[in-house]
């Protein structure tokens, strides 16, 4: 699984002419059962996704065509982790431990 972590390299005014798109591309993502979650952080300088596990290359492929990294508005940190324990309430989301 990856945490990404988005921070705005933009003036927020540049980044909210870009948000309706970004939104569908999140939509879009969840769709496609990609994204877990995902939200502003706070303060408003960036934001969060998490993700299931997947190939690193797809998700850098999936990021790339985000309309906020196309109009170079956002860096992205991506961390992987391999969560071993998970609250009851997301033990079907671990994807790493048997149910």
């Amino acid at each position: 699984m990856f945490v990404v972590l988005l921070t705005y390299t933009a003036p927020i005014e540049e980044v909210d002419l870009a948000l309706p798109d970004h939104v569908a591309w999140l939509e879009r993502q969840y769709e496609r059962g990609l994204f877990l979650a995902s939200g502003a952080r706070k303060p408003r300088v960036g934001g969060a996704i998490i993700t299931r596990p997947m190939a690193r290359g797809k998700l850098d492929a999936i990021l790339a065509s985000d309309p906020f990294s196309v109009k170079h508005l956002a860096q992205y940190e991506v961390i992987e982790f391999s969560p071993t324990k998970t609250a009851p309430e997301l033990r079907q989301l671990n994807e790493a431990v048997p149910h």
